[in-house]
């Protein structure tokens, strides 16, 4: 059962109620992340949902994970290029002092000078890590390479230097501007009534006033830039960017279904063609981004050094056999059941359901239906896929990614 309100004040609620189960996952999603950042900001949305958890008006940092730790719940977040997510998961007999303390941290916190200090260390450690992970490395370079140094193209984790200079100003200006009512979403699935969550984010959340979000458009125009990074390391990352769907276009799930054929599982052509028939790379896959202005087809390979112009051959190979449109009907339905069960599979997760229904709602104002979504993908045909094929692998626009002991680009 799924029941859905909007608050007075515009912040909105959705509830899956899974009876049968011990538990409840809890979620305040924001519509915001590195996408809508200016450059002054690059890194501001991430750095915010750290400084979340560092203390409330009645809680430090120790308490907020401590109280957890006491009731048994897990308590996070993470930011992506659009949406930022605050969760806690606990046990149903705990979801009220879980969703008080989720809450507290969300609309409290007092974000202390020295543990913004403190925590900028271990931010910049983050994007040091980051720098040390070839493969993330490689993907972060991609989106550069692909949409540019704005929008979709900004790194989640921001620079170092940006971070450094963050302010208490800089982190009150960005959350009156982005965490708006009109732009959360409270979403909640497990075992817990609509009433009792009806209450809890009523009790919690009535208290924010009536604000409207500040508009930023997305203005994206593709980069389409062949870049690379040198590093002393033994393998080559490489990732390679086509033009695709954004979100909710036609074509959108028979580009999935296409990408489950190309790389996005173990049976696909490019694992069984790179990997086992070759023996080219550990890892080679493939996923399809869909945002709102824009999408993306992605193709990733970390091989040896040896291997690499083998590699993107290989890869290259794979790419063109799909669009010649030779793809099989067996391949297709199994691309189709992929998909299928996925979306099974995620039915039996709090985590999964609460992430699915809220990211609906944020992103449509709609209430996300299983029947409907199940119905549309079984609608699908080999020839939705072939016309996707030929829309997915536009040239013109292609951006590409390399890391490693390199000393110039793929193309």
């Amino acid at each position: 059962m799924v029941k859905y309100k909007q608050l007075a004040n515009g912040v909105r609620l959705i509830v899956k109620q899974m009876t049968g189960l011990l538990s409840v996952s809890m979620g305040i999603i924001v519509g915001t992340g590195a996408a809508y950042e200016s450059d002054s900001e690059d890194g501001i949305s991430h750095f915010i949902e750290h400084m979340m958890f560092k203390g409330t008006k009645k809680r430090t940092a120790f308490q907020i994970s401590d109280r957890m730790d006491a009731i048994g719940a897990q308590v996070n977040a993470f930011t992506s290029k659009d949406v930022t997510c605050y969760y806690a998961k606990s046990t149903s007999n705990h979801a009220e002092e879980a969703f008080e303390i989720l809450s507290d941290l969300f609309l409290n916190s007092v974000f202390p000078e020295d543990e913004m200090v403190r925590e900028k260390g271990v931010v910049i450690e983050e994007i040091s890590m980051n720098e040390d992970t070839p493969d993330d490395l490689c993907l972060d370079l991609l989106s550069q390479a692909f949409f540019g140094q704005k929008n979709y193209g900004r790194n989640i984790l921001g620079s170092k230097q940006n971070v450094s200079g963050f302010t208490r100003e800089d982190i009150k200006k960005y959350l009156n501007s982005r965490y708006t009512p009109d732009n959360i979403v409270i979403s909640m699935a497990g075992n817990i009534s609509f009433e009792q969550a009806e209450k809890m984010a009523e009790k919690y959340f009535e208290i924010l006033p009536k604000n409207t979000l500040e508009s930023r458009e997305l203005n994206v125009q593709l980069s389409s830039s062949h870049l690379f990074k040198k590093k002393d390391i033994e393998q080559i990352h490489v990732a390679i960017a086509y033009p695709s769907f954004k979100r909710y276009e036609r074509l959108c799930d028979a580009t999935q279904i296409m990408n489950a054929v190309l790389g996005g599982s173990m049976s696909s052509r490019l694992f069984q063609t790179v990997r086992e028939k070759l023996g080219l790379a550990y890892t080679v896959y493939s996923y399809v981004s869909c945002y709102e202005k824009s999408g993306a087809l992605t193709v990733y390979a970390g091989v040896n050094a040896e291997n690499f112009n083998k590699s993107v051959q290989a890869i290259a190979e794979c790419i063109a056999a799909l669009k010649k449109k030779d793809m099989t009907e067996d391949e297709f339905k199994r691309g189709k059941e992929q998909m299928l069960s996925s979306l099974v599979f995620a039915q039996e997760s709090t985590s999964s359901q609460m992430l699915v229904y809220g990211k609906e709602l944020l992103y449509s104002g709609k209430v996300f239906d299983f029947e409907e979504r199940v119905s549309k993908l079984n609608a699908v045909t080999l020839n939705d896929v072939n016309e996707a094929i030929e829309c997915n692998f536009d040239e013109r626009y292609k951006a590409s990614a390399v890391v490693g002991n390199v000393d110039k680009p793929l193309f």
